[in-house]
């Protein structure tokens, strides 16, 4: 009978710190994931996800797709490294994580993965391929929350003005350099819906005080904002 737990015992075994010598290994797993998030963008992207975009977690969703398919690739790599037994191990997590964490967004879900499988590839003293997926991420995420996505509502604009209030909120929005991701109009109710991608060095309130003084008052609204 082969012995299965002496088995496991070796492919348990780790190469420490002096992991980060290992080029081959560095090379290999941070081929795997960019591959695996070159793909998650082809998929995230898709040509006609953009036109059915109507809200803002729409809007974040290929941002999402992207950060687990790099949750993927670290699993992948991990599970080529030791092995099925610690495939158990991050099954148990998940379901830990599902039924135990109290996140508010699929965005801050899938962080609490990557921190967690970092934590896990920690202490399985792999600390270059901790450093590596943690140095990946964080480049993911100052790429995709450098850029936030915002839901905008403006309401009560005067009773036949929506298409105008339209036309000069949309300008507003040019000229401050937001990327209009989607748009809704409600003519019987007076309010317009505007999703939107903020520059990196613009804030909210920026925003609101160009929209509330460059809007004529004749077709101004109240604002109401939803940003992560």
């Amino acid at each position: 009978m082969p012995m299965t737990g002496s088995a496991d015992m070796q492919a348990l075994t780790a190469t420490g710190w002096g992991g980060f010598l290992d080029g081959p290994y560095m090379l290999e797993s941070l081929g795997a994931l960019t591959l695996a998030v070159a793909l998650g963008m082809v998929i995230a992207f898709h040509p006609t996800t953009r036109r059915t975009i109507d809200t803002r977690e729409e809007a974040e969703l290929p941002k999402v797709h992207i950060m687990y398919a790099l949750i993927g690739a670290v699993i992948g790599v991990i599970v080529l490294k030791y092995g099925m037994v610690i495939g158990f191990v991050i099954f148990g997590l998940g379901g830990l994580l599902r039924f135990r964490s109290t996140t508010g967004s699929t965005r801050d879900t899938s962080r609490l993965i990557i921190v967690t499988l970092v934590g896990l590839i920690s202490g399985l003293n792999l600390p270059q391929f901790a450093v590596l997926a943690t140095l990946f991420a964080w480049a993911l995420i100052y790429i995709f929350d450098g850029h936030p996505v915002c839901s905008l509502e403006v309401s009560e604009i005067p009773k036949g003005r929506v298409a105008d209030a339209s036309r000069e909120y949309r300008r507003m929005l040019g000229e401050l350099k937001c990327t209009l991701i989607g748009e809704s109009k409600s003519h019987g109710k007076g309010r317009i819906n505007y999703v939107f991608r903020m520059p990196r060095r613009v804030t909210q309130a920026e925003v609101h005080k160009a929209l509330c003084e460059g809007v004529p008052a004749e077709v101004r609204g109240e604002i109401d904002w939803q940003i992560e």
